[in-house]
């Protein structure tokens, strides 16, 4: 008798197939992405220590309440603690191992991220000297307190006081209205013992010099209770069970005193007598947000690295469809182009991301060693920067893990698929550190403000102009465009599709047209008085996107230095920057086409009526020549099966026995009898046996 096709073992020998036709070196590419091979060894050092570790298990995680996973996460922080000092981890080690285990949703991850650096930043010399090393160690817990219950991004309008009383020398913490309450302040619900708090300085007299830091002890160090004054809890449960073993938390004082000396004050600060001292720029409070917003490019490029590797896995071993004539077999559907065209811009936006967050942190960090010495000129840059960056990253992120969970069909939408609890988590970053639309208004108006420069006075000179151009920061360079009237965009041609250094010279500038036409009619429209709905994301997704397109292509330009010229490792991976390029084009085309920016060949144009459709089919082939490495790439992120916790995302490719496996840990299936049938089910099947009357036969 004819045995069935058994699909659970053809999944191996599907996978093990793909794998083979990797032409790149894996190795080389992985090193690529942690920017060296030293860095990828300490992270699969760190990485193999917490995975051996029975209480880093992830198997029980979905069956856990709320309330467990969040005493598992404390238990898995000082277990963290004690690796490090059994193993003598270095400070870069502890912040690796951090890392590793950020899908866990740590609360100690807001005293790394959120409150640390900003105490570093902003603390006095002496107020560093007194707390600097405790807080490096964890000998105390923080947190950063600005959003409240009624006001979020708008930091301008927060209600919490912080009154100077020059007569003791302290300032009085205050939260006059329920509104004032602080809200959704990671960490602080049950963990953080301390907090930088945002609240407006008020000084003798009655005098608002708006929102200021201040260090504030929240918890007694010995018995964890709230200290006087503090009234402190926990928000609740966030949407979709999202970062459940985070305690975002509230916070309201009642006329706390704190001294004075606890003021954040390395740049403003108040004299014993209450005078103000005024901050060499306005925006220097910010510096904690800038850096939090740095280090979320690169979190999503890692983000999109799991979406893509777990949904590409798994399109790649999953059957489903036509015929394959060559094996008689049902197609993998990774090779339906509806699908791969899907998964393989994810991993292009992953490895763009990963290299762009790490060319953010340098500039972050330059930006912090600058306002150390005093130098404020680059922070209003970095502030539209991070702004634009954060919204687009986060849009993007989200939008690709929900891509990447659709792609898996109905296994998608199974806890154990791992993209669920991903997207959970993913979601609130649209509206934290800065709501996204807001963060808009704040490019468009950066934007605005750089064009009246060059562009406002009309008397100016074309020489003045040029000399204008010429020192633009990096995100406003697309506007020297419009200074030479005889400057044209270029043709959109894309083929071949090989030609990578051409092909992104070509898209570059097409999303600087892009950029400059829309600054330019935002310009108009607000000159004019007009109100455009759109035009503060349209503009700001153009500057942001302009801005990355040329770092991009300066990524293309390293490629032969980091992965040898001529490799195939380079060539392969600058094709995935093309296919970034090309797909960003892509969703821009409303843009270009109204501004009249997109120009084809004369012969592609007389050829067909789709003046895009030359566009299309280069993402098409692009798509179709980089499938065969699709493996090879999503394994050069370097995820174990530990780190993705993913049954359909499983290196060897097993996936249907992966998921029978982890069905079985389910509690309810640990008898074969529900508790509920007495309770509940029997009773109302009774009920409906005597309704159905007599006669009814079982």
């Amino acid at each position: 008798m004819h045995s069935p096709h058994d699909a659970s073992k053809q999944n191996a020998i599907d996978m093990a197939a793909a794998r083979a036709k990797t032409s790149i070196n894996v190795s080389a590419v992985r090193d690529f992405l942690y920017n060296g091979a030293a860095q990828w060894q300490n992270r699969e050092r760190v990485s193999k220590i917490l995975a051996s570790d029975p209480l880093f298990n992830k198997s029980q995680r979905p069956f856990l309440t709320r309330k467990e996973l969040y005493i598992r996460g404390q238990a898995l922080t000082n277990r963290l603690d004690e690796l490090a000092e059994t193993h003598k981890w270095t400070p870069e080690d502890i912040q690796l191992a951090f890392s590793v285990v950020s899908d866990e949703g740590l609360p100690v991850t807001l005293h790394n991220i959120a409150f640390e650096p900003v105490f570093h930043l902003q603390a006095s010399p002496e107020l560093l000297s007194q707390y600097g090393d405790l807080i490096a160690k964890r000998g105390i817990l923080g947190c950063y307190l600005q959003t409240e219950l009624g006001h979020g991004t708008n930091v301008g309008r927060l209600e919490t006081t912080a009154t100077y009383i020059p007569e003791t020398r302290e300032f009085e913490i205050h939260s006059p209205t329920l509104t004032s309450t602080k809200w959704w302040i990671g960490a602080l619900g049950k963990t953080s013992t301390h907090g930088v708090v945002q609240a407006k300085l008020i000084l003798p007299g009655g005098k608002d010099v708006g929102p200021h830091l201040f260090f504030v002890q929240l918890r007694d160090t010995e018995t964890h209770q709230p200290l006087p004054g503090r009234v402190l809890g926990d928000i609740g449960p966030k949407a979709m069970a999202g970062l459940a073993a985070i305690d975002n938390g509230f916070a309201r004082f009642t006329h706390v005193r704190i001294p004075k000396s606890h003021m954040l004050s390395k740049f403003a600060g108040v004299t014993d007598e209450g005078k103000y001292v005024t901050p060499p720029h306005a925006k220097l409070s910010y510096g904690g947000m800038l850096y939090i917003r740095s280090g979320m490019v690169t979190s999503a490029g890692w983000l999109g690295a799991k979406a893509a590797t777990v949904a590409i896995r798994y399109a790649t071993v999953r059957r489903q469809g036509t015929l394959d004539p060559a094996s008689g077999l049902e197609s993998q559907v990774i090779t339906y182009p509806s699908l791969h065209a899907r998964l393989l811009p994810i991993l292009a936006r992953a490895y763009v991301f990963i290299g762009l967050g790490r060319a953010l942190s340098r500039s972050f960090d330059a930006l912090a060693r600058d306002l150390s010495s005093g130098n404020t000129s680059q922070l209003a840059d970095m502030h539209v920067m991070t702004s634009g960056l954060k919204t687009l990253v986060t849009t993007s992120s989200i939008q690709d893990v929900e891509t990447a969970r659709r792609s898996m069909g109905g296994h998608g939408y199974s806890a154990f698929a791992g993209l669920g609890k991903l997207y959970a988590d993913t979601v609130p970053s649209a509206t934290y550190e800065g709501e996204n639309y807001v963060l808009d208004q704040q490019v468009l108006r950066a934007s605005l403000k750089t064009f009246t420069l060059i562009f406002g006075n009309p008397a100016a000179s074309p020489a003045d102009k040029a000399k204008l151009a010429a020192g633009l920061p990096g995100t406003s360079k697309y506007l020297r465009l419009l200074l030479d009237p005889s400057l044209r965009p270029p043709t959109a041609s894309f083929t071949p599709v090989d030609d990578v250094v051409s092909i992104s010279t070509t898209v570059i500038s097409l999303l600087e047209w892009r950029a400059a036409g829309l600054v330019k009619e935002a310009a108009q429209t607000h000159k004019d008085g007009t109100p455009d709905a759109t035009a503060t994301q349209r503009v700001a997704k153009a500057v942001t996107e302009a801005f990355v397109s040329a770092r991009v292509g300066e990524m293309i330009g390293e490629l032969p230095v980091k992965l040898g010229r001529g490799t195939r490792e380079a060539g392969v991976v600058g094709k995935v920057y093309v296919l970034y390029l090309l797909t960003t084009l892509e969703s821009a085309l409303v843009d270009l086409l109204s501004f009249r920016l997109y120009v084809t060949p004369k012969a592609e144009a007389e050829s067909t009526a789709d003046p895009v459709r030359g566009l299309r089919l280069a993402i098409g082939q692009l798509c179709k020549e980089l499938l065969p490495e699709a493996i090879g790439l999503t394994d050069a992120f370097g995820y174990s099966d530990w780190d993705l916790d993913s049954s359909l995302g499983v290196y060897d490719g097993r996936v249907y026995e992966a998921l029978w496996a982890r069905a079985q840990d389910e509690p309810l299936n640990q008898t074969e009898v529900t508790e509920a049938y007495e309770a509940s089910i029997k009773p109302m099947m009774l009920r409906g046996r005597r309704t159905a009357g007599a006669s009814a036969k079982l």
